[in-house]
């Protein structure tokens, strides 16, 4: 059976995986000049690679979180939040790639029907319909845009609860510590204080002993020896 630190090692080399697949496919939306189907292609396999992506980091966070070492737990839990950085930076370039993409095939698709048409099929085009396709279309990339960003608020809140957990167990289990050096140290002073009082004792039963002999020895010496 593997050991905790190659579980580790593999998880983040899978990390890096899908790292960079999103570098590459983010590049490839940059580069796209259409049709829209390619767009929405490239977009799909962004959305599964950063599913993946978001489930490894999980599990590091579960495999630092079952650490028993506090030390190996903080170092883990540095590296899931470099790893969740690093994916909210590329879902910010996903987004801006999508966006340039999408304005660059707007404008290829409008010069191509600009240049195969003549003037009068040009004014016949632009319609009341024409102008409202070309609004709703623009809506519509507004709304994506405004769902990616509440996406991405949505991650930061989680991240920052995260952090505030992990913050509240690291201080608990500081408190539980005191508590535990605390009544390590009345009990050592309790038992110095038990084994002091017991030599006393001791000491006290010896004397009295020893007075008791005496006194006897004494009281038989002038009933034996009345003259000595």
């Amino acid at each position: 059976m593997a050991s905790p630190e190659v579980h580790v090692r593999i998880c983040e080399q899978e990390i890096l995986k899908y790292d960079l697949e999103i570098k590459a496919l983010v590049q490839d939306i940059h580069q796209c000049s259409g049709p829209q189907s390619q767009l929405a292609a490239l977009n799909t396999d962004v959305k599964q690679s950063f599913h993946l992506l978001r489930m490894r980091i999980q599990d590091l966070e579960q495999m630092a979180m079952e650490q028993d070492k506090e030390l190996d737990k903080q170092e883990l839990m540095g590296r899931v939040e470099r790893h969740r950085k690093q994916m909210m930076s590329n879902q910010t370039a996903w987004r801006k790639a999508n966006l340039a993409c999408k304005l660059s095939i707007d404008n290829m698709e409008k010069q191509e029907l600009l240049r195969g048409e003549d003037s009068v099929v040009r004014q016949r085009k632009l319609t009341k319909e024409g102008l409202a396709q070309t609004s709703s279309g623009i809506t519509e990339n507004l709304m994506s845009i405004s769902r990616m960003m509440a996406q991405q608020v949505q991650q930061s809140e989680e991240s920052m609860t995260t952090l505030a957990t992990s913050s509240r167990t690291i201080q608990e289990t500081n408190d539980e510590f005191k508590t535990m050096t605390g009544t390590i140290q009345l009990g050592r002073k309790l038992i110095t204080k038990y084994n002091r009082r017991e030599l006393t004792d001791k000491l006290l039963i010896f004397l009295a002993l020893a007075l008791f002999l005496a006194t006897v020895l004494y009281i038989l010496k002038k009933r034996l020896f009345p003259f000595l």
